[in-house]
């Protein structure tokens, strides 16, 4: 008689790593709502808080979007106050996307309930796990990019 176990393989990293992120992304859109913003416009004022005077195509390509969603997404966020645009002193062809008080209050408002939806997703796992789990994501991220 033929043994006819079937053994189910994991679901592939890819698969787990794009369920994560739509599950990450339901719960920060629910989180940034009431401040009439999405998900991935929250993201691209986070890439703002950290590198503030980017190209659009610099601000696209750090918020993993393309340039057609970004150049929505950017005016949007500047009807709203959030950003402004800028020459690049530079390259005066260039427009620079900076954050405004306005974005920059709104990322604050925001900080401790984000920081709590990141503590519950990783409250099963050491404080060593953790970080092993922040420099997997970024080896991978820089695998990638």
């Amino acid at each position: 008689m033929l043994d006819t176990q079937v053994t189910k393989a994991p679901p592939s990293l890819l698969y787990m790593v794009k369920q994560v992120e739509l599950v990450v992304r339901s719960h920060l859109d629910e989180l940034v709502r009431p401040s009439g913003i999405t998900a991935l416009q929250y993201t691209a004022l986070t890439v703002l808080e950290r590198h503030d005077g980017l190209s659009a195509a610099q601000l696209a390509r750090d918020s993993f979007v393309t340039a057609q969603s970004i150049a929505d997404l950017v005016r949007s966020l500047e009807g709203r106050g959030l950003v402004r645009r800028e020459r690049n002193p530079r390259n005066r062809r260039e427009l620079l996307i900076l954050l405004t008080d306005a974005g920059r209050e709104l990322l604050a408002r925001h900080a401790g309930p984000v920081r709590e939806l990141e503590e519950r997703m990783v409250r099963d796992l050491t404080a060593h796990q953790t970080e092993q789990f922040r420099q997997a994501l970024t080896k991978a991220w820089h695998a990638l990019s």
